[in-house]
Protein backbone atom coordinates (compact mmCIF):
# COMPACT_ATOMS: atom_id res chain seq x y z
CA UNK A 1 0.00 0.00 0.00
CA UNK A 2 1.63 3.26 -1.10
CA UNK A 3 1.16 6.48 0.77
CA UNK A 4 0.82 9.79 -0.98
CA UNK A 5 3.95 11.83 -0.75
CA UNK A 6 3.53 14.85 1.49
CA UNK A 7 6.77 16.31 0.20
CA UNK A 8 6.39 18.94 -2.52
CA UNK A 9 8.75 18.76 -5.49
CA UNK A 10 11.29 21.56 -5.66
CA UNK A 11 9.86 24.72 -7.20
CA UNK A 12 11.21 26.21 -10.41
CA UNK A 13 9.80 29.71 -9.98
CA UNK A 14 11.94 31.94 -7.72
CA UNK A 15 8.91 33.27 -5.81
CA UNK A 16 7.74 29.75 -5.03
CA UNK A 17 11.26 28.75 -3.98
CA UNK A 18 11.39 31.67 -1.55
CA UNK A 19 7.90 31.25 -0.12
CA UNK A 20 7.50 27.47 -0.06
CA UNK A 21 10.81 25.64 -0.37
CA UNK A 22 12.69 28.01 1.95
CA UNK A 23 9.74 28.89 4.23
CA UNK A 24 10.27 28.70 7.99
CA UNK A 25 8.67 25.80 9.86
CA UNK A 26 5.90 27.97 11.37
CA UNK A 27 4.81 29.24 7.97
CA UNK A 28 4.75 25.71 6.56
CA UNK A 29 2.66 24.52 9.51
CA UNK A 30 0.26 27.46 9.11
CA UNK A 31 -0.08 26.72 5.38
CA UNK A 32 -0.79 23.07 6.10
CA UNK A 33 -3.36 23.81 8.81
CA UNK A 34 -5.19 26.45 6.78
CA UNK A 35 -5.07 24.16 3.76
CA UNK A 36 -6.75 21.46 5.86
CA UNK A 37 -9.27 23.87 7.45
CA UNK A 38 -10.35 24.98 3.98
CA UNK A 39 -10.87 21.47 2.64
CA UNK A 40 -13.88 19.23 2.12
CA UNK A 41 -12.12 16.60 4.23
CA UNK A 42 -12.21 18.95 7.23
CA UNK A 43 -15.84 19.95 6.67
CA UNK A 44 -16.94 16.32 6.46
CA UNK A 45 -14.83 15.30 9.47
CA UNK A 46 -16.15 18.15 11.59
CA UNK A 47 -19.76 17.41 10.58
CA UNK A 48 -19.34 13.74 11.49
CA UNK A 49 -17.77 14.63 14.85
CA UNK A 50 -20.59 17.06 15.70
CA UNK A 51 -23.21 14.47 14.70
CA UNK A 52 -21.53 11.86 16.94
CA UNK A 53 -21.32 14.44 19.73
CA UNK A 54 -25.03 15.24 19.47
CA UNK A 55 -26.00 11.58 19.04
CA UNK A 56 -23.86 10.58 22.02
CA UNK A 57 -25.52 13.18 24.19
CA UNK A 58 -28.98 12.19 22.95
CA UNK A 59 -28.23 8.49 23.63
CA UNK A 60 -26.93 9.26 27.10
CA UNK A 61 -29.90 11.53 27.82
CA UNK A 62 -30.05 10.48 31.45
CA UNK A 63 -26.37 11.33 32.04
CA UNK A 64 -25.04 13.26 28.98
CA UNK A 65 -21.35 14.15 29.05
CA UNK A 66 -22.19 17.60 27.60
CA UNK A 67 -25.79 18.50 28.42
CA UNK A 68 -27.82 20.93 26.33
CA UNK A 69 -26.84 23.77 25.38
CA UNK A 70 -23.59 21.85 24.74
CA UNK A 71 -21.19 24.16 26.58
CA UNK A 72 -18.20 21.88 25.95
CA UNK A 73 -18.98 21.71 22.22
CA UNK A 74 -19.24 25.52 22.11
CA UNK A 75 -15.91 25.77 23.94
CA UNK A 76 -14.33 23.44 21.37
CA UNK A 77 -15.69 25.55 18.50
CA UNK A 78 -14.52 28.77 20.18
CA UNK A 79 -11.04 27.35 20.68
CA UNK A 80 -10.96 26.16 17.07
CA UNK A 81 -12.03 29.64 15.87
CA UNK A 82 -9.46 31.33 18.13
CA UNK A 83 -6.67 29.36 16.47
CA UNK A 84 -8.12 29.30 12.97
CA UNK A 85 -8.57 33.06 12.61
CA UNK A 86 -4.89 34.02 13.10
CA UNK A 87 -3.77 31.11 10.93
CA UNK A 88 -6.11 32.22 8.16
CA UNK A 89 -4.80 35.79 8.47
CA UNK A 90 -1.23 34.49 8.35
CA UNK A 91 -2.03 32.47 5.22
CA UNK A 92 -3.72 35.54 3.70
CA UNK A 93 -0.64 37.65 4.42
CA UNK A 94 1.59 35.01 2.83
CA UNK A 95 -0.70 34.90 -0.21
CA UNK A 96 -0.50 38.69 -0.51
CA UNK A 97 3.29 38.52 -0.19
CA UNK A 98 3.42 35.78 -2.85
CA UNK A 99 1.26 37.88 -5.17
CA UNK A 100 3.46 40.95 -4.63
CA UNK A 101 6.67 38.99 -5.24
CA UNK A 102 5.15 37.32 -8.30
CA UNK A 103 4.19 40.72 -9.73
CA UNK A 104 7.67 42.10 -9.01
CA UNK A 105 9.24 39.08 -10.69
CA UNK A 106 6.90 39.43 -13.68
CA UNK A 107 7.76 43.14 -13.92
CA UNK A 108 11.49 42.30 -13.92
CA UNK A 109 10.94 39.70 -16.64
CA UNK A 110 8.90 42.22 -18.64
CA UNK A 111 11.73 44.77 -18.36
CA UNK A 112 14.19 42.21 -19.71
CA UNK A 113 11.82 41.31 -22.55
CA UNK A 114 11.24 44.97 -23.34
CA UNK A 115 15.00 45.61 -23.61
CA UNK A 116 15.34 42.59 -25.91
CA UNK A 117 12.47 43.87 -28.05
CA UNK A 118 14.11 47.30 -28.29
CA UNK A 119 17.37 45.69 -29.43
CA UNK A 120 15.51 43.55 -31.97
CA UNK A 121 13.59 46.57 -33.27
CA UNK A 122 16.83 48.50 -33.57
CA UNK A 123 18.37 45.60 -35.52
CA UNK A 124 15.28 45.37 -37.73
CA UNK A 125 15.47 49.11 -38.42
CA UNK A 126 19.09 48.74 -39.50
CA UNK A 127 18.18 45.80 -41.75
CA UNK A 128 15.34 47.81 -43.31
CA UNK A 129 17.73 50.70 -44.00
CA UNK A 130 20.12 48.29 -45.74
CA UNK A 131 17.26 46.74 -47.74
CA UNK A 132 16.07 50.19 -48.75
CA UNK A 133 19.62 51.15 -49.84
CA UNK A 134 19.86 47.90 -51.83
CA UNK A 135 16.49 48.55 -53.47
CA UNK A 136 17.64 52.02 -54.48
CA UNK A 137 20.85 50.59 -55.86
CA UNK A 138 18.90 47.90 -57.79
CA UNK A 139 16.59 50.59 -59.22
CA UNK A 140 19.61 52.60 -60.32
CA UNK A 141 21.14 49.52 -61.95
CA UNK A 142 17.85 48.68 -63.68
CA UNK A 143 17.61 52.23 -64.93
CA UNK A 144 21.17 52.08 -66.28
CA UNK A 145 20.46 48.75 -67.99
CA UNK A 146 17.25 50.06 -69.56
CA UNK A 147 19.06 53.25 -70.68
CA UNK A 148 21.91 51.23 -72.23
CA UNK A 149 19.43 48.93 -73.99
CA UNK A 150 17.52 51.93 -75.35
CA UNK A 151 20.74 53.45 -76.66
CA UNK A 152 21.51 50.27 -78.62
CA UNK A 153 18.19 50.28 -80.36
Amino acid sequence: MSRRSTRRPASRHPVNRELFDEAPMGARIADGVTGFLGSWRFLILQTVLVLFWLAGNAYLLSKPFDPYPFILLNLAFSTQAAYAAPLILLAGNRAAQRDRLTLEHAADETDVAEKQNERLLGGNTEILKHVQALEERILQLEKRIVDSLEKRT
